[in-house]
């Protein structure tokens, strides 16, 4: 079974073409229901997910720590293998090792780890914005090439540590993601401008429907991810994260990778 968790779609792209090269299943880790939950541990479990301030998205520790005392025994007496992939857009900083240290206090072991570069979606600092179209279509290109190289070593059983850390990796992940858990993800800047139809594809966009409309407008609860899914989506570009965003770009649906089965 993969588990994953998206924002704008590059991280469930990944996961569903994977989980068909592996002939395995993905599932949205923000609808789990342990109850009901029944993971074929023949095939190891993996995650996907994409890289937030250089390190694993809270919700997704938040998920490994949620794991049933159950689940986790049994994966451990069944040596069940546990492997991830990471989007990126550049770099993915010490996110594997952040991974790994989740999974140990579990008592479980990260025993593959790679990184898939993908199209750049954060928007809410300074200096950071989407692709350009040349830059967008070309990772989008190498993507598939890339999942088949991980997926042939998955089946195979080669687990290996292939990613892009990226430059003074350690500072990134031990300072900027810290100071991002605790200050960038601010839900009350969230708005939108006049241009604003009152659609209501925002509130389908977010993954933990965290937006609901009132008065014909978007608002924003409290459990925001800031995965940006929520910007990306708008038709109208109408929504703004205080003044970090204006003046950026969209990763608008079609642009985005679409996953059809072979």
């Amino acid at each position: 079974m993969i588990f994953y968790f998206s924002g704008t779609g590059n991280s469930k792209y990944c996961a569903q073409v994977l989980a068909e090269r592996l002939d395995d299943i993905s599932i949205n880790l923000c609808s789990v229901d342990f109850n009901s939950l029944n993971i074929d541990y023949s095939k190891g479990v993996g995650f996907v997910f994409p890289v937030y301030a250089w390190g694993v998205p809270p919700i997704v520790l938040e998920f490994i720590k949620r794991l049933p005392e159950k689940l986790v025994s049994e994966l451990k007496e069944n040596d069940v293998i546990i492997w991830m992939v990471a989007t990126c857009g550049d770099d993915t900083g010490e996110t594997d090792k952040m991974m790994a240290s989740a999974l140990d206090k579990r008592g479980l072991c990260l025993s593959g780890v790679w990184s898939v570069t993908a199209p750049n979606i954060y928007v809410l600092l300074p200096g950071f914005d989407v692709d350009s179209d040349e830059v967008r279509i070309n990772k989008i290109k190498a993507l598939d090439e890339r999942l088949s190289h991980i997926a042939a070593l998955i089946k195979k059983g080669e687990w290996a540590t292939d990613i892009h850390r990226g430059s003074m990796s350690w500072l990134k992940t031990a300072v900027v993601y810290p100071l991002f858990t605790k200050w960038g993800i601010a839900y009350k800047k969230w708005h939108v401008t006049d241009a604003c139809t009152g659609c209501g594809l925002c509130t389908q966009a977010c993954p933990v429907n965290n937006i609901i409309m009132k008065d014909g407008r978007p608002v924003w609860g409290k459990d925001c991810l800031s995965c940006v899914s929520c910007y990306h989506e708008c038709p109208h570009h109408a929504i703004e994260y205080g003044s970090a965003t204006k003046g950026k770009g969209q990763y608008l649906r079609r642009m985005r990778p679409i996953f059809s089965r072979k």
